[in-house]
């Protein structure tokens, strides 16, 4: 009997062998293809030989020292190769070991910069419905996705939440993609002034809406109107980019794609690509600044911060993304798993959209295309599609309640970037056999 507490205590998985590439094997010898990368972590598969060697020399200088009293030479680096690679304007980075954590730093250095500059009243935070952003409590409230939120309510901070730029579902029959775009911008303009500029501390989004929604892209200009507010009411703008940056949508940023500039980002997942937790938030040096003049303290911090190993492996993660030039695979790559979904899946009756940015791909499941009807949540469609998929030897990332925490399906694929063209074409042949299998009646 097992001692470990697993995510669902009825359906305990099987226990992992070793990962050779793409692939992970399990302790009978099943190999999986690991199509969504863990939850779009493992961007350089699972044996990469560079980031095994960068861990394993580290390891031999020294394993960990607290941030309370040293940096580290992993750590500095990684912090300058990130920065020369960030959106401008953004200069420091502060290490976390994940996705949530990077989110909670955010969040509290946005309200500290308020304090330091002499705004104490900008307190609240607007994000969006059915967005993610993390499982710790001011990650959490942050997300607008209901089922997640929902059992912690009364624990979580009040957030304000306009509508997702979800165009598929989103935008009016006969509206155009700017008339689209401008309610949206109108809506949120619409809660800052029902609470007043003043009061308002940060708008939150992901730039490409990953697990609750499916690799839903922005529709054009939707960011720069975005900043545009921002700016204009002395707004900070937070991007979460913890499972669509690092190069998934195929620019290591992903804002890079709709040319502006955040005030703090997050990242994390593809960061260390799986080989050590860690994660980042970056900010401008302006918000540094206001720090540094005022306190001097960032009233916030974790035991692992800035670890050395894990700064270690994310630089060795970084010069292979960039320097050996894996990065520069991804949009074609990319190209090719999207031109296979639509050839496939382009007219399958159940099958409402396809999505993304890049090697971070979604499909949207519906029991009707043209009306757009969801399948009844009773069903567990997406519950079904994970257990096919994995009986087939296929990882992907099929989530329920896309429409609105309830109703709705969607798969979420992002592999490795090192994928071949025959593993593309296994990819989508397991997914396609997965959901010939199932109950979609």
């Amino acid at each position: 009997m097992s001692h470990v507490f697993s995510r669902h205590t009825q359906n305990p998985p099987p226990v992992v062998s070793h990962g050779d590439g793409p692939y992970l094997y399990d302790k009978e010898g099943k190999a999986y293809l690991d199509g969504s990368g863990g939850a779009a972590v493992s961007c350089l598969g699972h044996s990469d030989p560079h980031v095994a060697t960068a861990i394993r020399a580290q390891i031999d200088r020294v394993a960990f020292a607290h941030t309370g009293f040293f940096t580290s030479d992993p750590a500095e680096a990684l912090a300058d190769k990130l920065i020369q690679h960030a959106p401008e304007g953004l200069d420091r980075v502060y290490f976390v070991s994940g996705g949530s954590e990077a989110v909670e730093a955010a969040l509290k250095l946005a309200r500290q910069y308020f304090l330091e500059i002499g705004q104490p009243n900008r307190t609240r935070i607007i994000a969006r419905q059915q967005s993610y952003h993390g499982n710790t409590l001011g990650a959490l409230a942050t997300g607008g996705n209901a089922w997640r939120r929902e059992p912690f309510a009364p624990l979580l901070m009040e957030v304000s939440h306009v509508s997702a730029c979800y165009a598929y579902r989103g935008q009016h029959c006969g509206e155009t993609e700017a008339e689209y775009c401008d309610r949206l911008i109108a809506e949120l303009e619409h809660e800052i002034d029902g609470h007043g500029a003043e009061t308002i501390m940060a708008f939150v989004a992901e730039p490409v809406v990953g697990a609750t929604l499916g690799a839903v892209p922005p529709v054009a200009n939707y960011y720069k109107r975005i900043r545009e507010i921002c700016d204009r009411h002395g707004i900070l703008l937070i991007l979460d980019e913890v499972m669509c940056g690092m190069g998934r949508t195929g620019t290591l940023f992903a804002s890079e794609q709709d040319g502006i500039s955040p005030d703090i980002c997050t990242v994390a997942k593809g960061l260390g690509a799986g080989y050590q937790p860690i994660g980042a938030m970056l900010c401008s040096g302006k918000i540094y600044d206001a720090i540094a003049q005022g306190s001097g303290f960032f009233q916030h911090g974790h035991t692992y911060i800035g670890h050395p190993v894990a700064c270690a492996a994310a630089g060795a993660v970084l010069e292979r993304l960039i320097d050996q030039s894996v990065l520069s695979k991804v949009t074609a790559l990319g190209d090719g798993l999207r031109a296979r979904l639509e050839d496939r899946f382009g007219q399958h009756p159940h099958v409402g959209d396809i999505r993304g940015r890049g090697l971070f791909l979604g499909l949207e499941l519906v029991r009707d295309r043209e009306t757009k009807a969801t399948f009844d949540p009773s069903l567990g469609v997406n519950a079904q599609l994970k257990k096919a998929t994995f009986a087939n030897g296929l990882i992907c990332y099929p989530m329920g309640g896309t429409v609105d925490g309830r109703n709705g399906d969607h798969v979420l694929l992002a592999p490795p970037f090192i994928l071949q063209d025959a593993q593309l074409d296994e990819l989508v042949d397991k997914l396609d056999l997965a959901l010939q299998s199932i109950d979609l009646a």
